[in-house]
């Protein structure tokens, strides 16, 4: 049988035997697991000679606050919060903190300070939320704190603490999230490993619990993503998310620039009445209320137009208004049921003045929040726009485009809205396959066909014209074309921002365009509007030649920060209503009781 046997292939005859683990394999393989070996091995040995690290021991009873769940973090921290409560050792909401520094200022102020060095003879006193707490032995903490968007280092040392209260119980009862005051000096830490890359920071003679958090927070490594929470608890979206205060911030920057540019320009701003009984001054479904002492119904106002060329009417020549309005027109991500709008009317003054000034503002805010006039802006879809808001902007013609994107001449201006326009304009939205849900007026119609058509290729400002006269009740008919205003909408990335034109002031012509708006809303179109007695004897009086305006605030903010949705740029935006077991609150969790009412007679 011996001598049958094969002699051993050239392969096997290669392998060696690795004497760990008894397998055989080839030579390069085993010096990698030797190599291997060897380097596990002097890591262990130089462990094994390091000092032990420093372990602090729990107390008796202590919990490990890692493991637990949020409702489980949020009882056990509303408890002991409520004990210190009771023993004001120390007292977790006292009434004062002195703050000498914005944590801003002093980043901008030290921050030139090298490693190692600190200013011993500078007392800084600063606060902020508590975004990292990291534990070194039971001498050394460190937090992470910020505030205004700036974030600072605090280096607690127990040899540097001061004040009556011992180290170990100024850092004990601070947990992430909460608020807290820091006594201390400026410096910059030089780690031994690494000398060169120290941290600027505050070396702590004190800290102070100001404010206790008693929720977990979101990690900051993970974040906070989910939308419906960000949204409905707007304050933890803020806490965690810095690009989420920025966009508020920019959202400031722009009504600022607004506001500067109109009062340099000598407007006077002013504030118009939120309920009406007439939902006037702009195309739109209203939102209805009820005053009790009058057993009145009132609207919720959709625009202060009317209002504002009143004013006019009066002498106040150059007016302008910032403020809220309501329309029942449902929501979606570029449309909130409360939104923010600028208003401005300036006498003497007509649709291509305000055009000019349109451009004026709009660019120069557009450099001022972003820095140049080139901006960026990303679609749901991920589709990026390159946007230019230096001016001259384009301007369209509107019937003239669209007789040429359909291969169809439309009715003169004067016979816009006729019965047999009507017919033309439904023959036309079946050849071009455009749907319009009802009812089909020749105001919706052709409204269909301006955004198929037209708005879908302004990316760049682009203003457009041409406005028939049934589709615009306030504004002037234009000077030169019977039966088309003069009025423009500026679009931006196929969006609608501002909405203009030279004002009707013929009470005779308003009278008849009001009895148009009846006809509509008699054809069942709800966002047609009201008859305004009081604005048309207003008109009586004389508004004088006058141009007006109306801009978007929160689109224009969408689009300056880049973003799809109108509920990034809304400090709180609206959301339905939410439907979630009752929870319990913080003094319900400790058995806090309310106190009893005062027991009155009856009346």
């Amino acid at each position: 049988m011996a001598d049958n046997a094969e002699p051993p292939s050239q392969e096997v005859a290669n392998l060696h035997l690795d004497e760990v683990t008894g397998e055989r394999v080839s030579k390069s393989e085993l010096k990698k697991r030797q190599k291997q070996r060897e380097t596990e091995r002097k890591k262990a040995e130089k462990a094994a000679a390091a000092p032990p690290k420093a372990v602090r021991e729990k107390k008796e009873g202590e919990i490990d606050e890692s493991t637990l769940n949020p409702n489980q973090y949020f009882e056990i921290r509303s408890g002991r919060v409520n004990k210190l409560r009771q023993t004001k050792d120390p007292n977790p909401y006292p009434h004062k903190f002195q703050v000498n520094t914005d944590l801003r200022e002093f980043v901008t102020r030290y921050e030139a300070t090298k490693p190692g060095e600190h200013h011993k003879d500078v007392e800084i006193r600063v606060a902020g939320r508590v975004y990292v707490k990291r534990v070194s032995g039971s001498k050394l903490v460190f937090y992470d704190i910020r505030s205004n968007g700036a974030k600072v280092q605090i280096m607690c040392q127990s040899q540097e603490a001061t004040g009556e209260v011992p180290f170990e119980a100024q850092h004990e009862p601070l947990r992430r999230g909460d608020i807290i005051g820091v006594i201390g000096y400026p410096g910059r830490t030089a780690p031994k490993n690494r000398p060169n890359e120290g941290e600027l920071s505050v070396f702590a003679h004190q800290v102070v619990l100001l404010t206790p958090c008693l929720h977990s927070i979101p990690s900051e490594h993970f974040g906070l993503q989910d939308v419906e929470t960000r949204f409905r608890q707007r304050y933890l979206d803020l806490i965690i998310n810095n690009k989420s205060r920025d966009i508020l911030i920019t959202r400031s920057k722009i009504v600022q620039y607004i506001r500067n540019y109109f009062d340099s320009n000598g407007f006077i701003e002013v504030e118009t009445p939120m309920m009406n009984t007439i939902a006037g001054g702009a195309t739109a479904k209203p939102f209805t209320t009820h005053i009790n002492e009058y057993n009145a119904d009132l609207f919720m106002r959709v625009a202060p137009e009317l209002y504002l060329k009143m004013l006019v009417v009066g002498g106040i020549d150059r007016v302008y208004e910032l403020g809220k309005q309501f329309r029942n027109e449902g929501a979606d991500l570029t449309h909130n049921p409360e939104f923010t709008t600028c208003e401005f009317y300036e006498a003497y003054a007509d649709v291509y003045d305000v055009m000019n000034r349109t451009e004026e503002l709009v660019s120069g805010m557009a450099k001022h929040v972003t820095g140049g006039y080139i901006t960026k802006f990303h679609t749901k879809d991920g589709e990026e726009y390159e946007v230019n808001w230096e001016a001259p902007w384009k301007r369209i013609d509107m019937i003239p485009a669209l007789e040429e994107a359909t291969g169809e001449k439309f009715p003169p201006g004067d016979q816009l809205h006729t019965t047999e326009t009507n017919e033309f304009f439904k023959k036309l939205l079946k050849k071009v396959n455009v749907e319009c849900p009802p009812p089909l007026t020749n105001a919706r119609m052709l409204d269909r066909l301006v955004g198929e058509f037209i708005e879908e290729k302004c990316v760049n400002p682009t203003f457009i014209t041409g406005h028939p006269q049934m589709m615009s009740p306030l504004a002037k008919y234009h000077r030169e074309r019977p039966g088309i205003c003069e009025r423009f909408e500026a679009f931006v990335c196929k969006k609608e921002i501002v909405n203009a034109y030279t004002e009707l002031n013929d009470p005779f012509d308003q009278r008849l365009r009001f009895e148009e708006q009846a006809r509509q809303k008699d054809q069942g179109d709800d966002e047609a509007q009201l008859i305004d007695e009081n604005f048309c004897t207003s008109l009586e009086f004389g508004l004088p030649p006058t141009g007006g305006w109306g801009m978007g605030v929160d689109r224009m903010c969408m689009f300056l920060t880049d973003n799809y949705t109108i509920r990034e740029v809304l400090a709180f935006p609206f959301m339905k209503e939410e439907k979630l077991a009752p929870r319990e609150l913080a003094a319900e969790v400790v058995g806090i009781q309310p106190q009893e009412a005062e027991d009155l007679p009856k009346p």
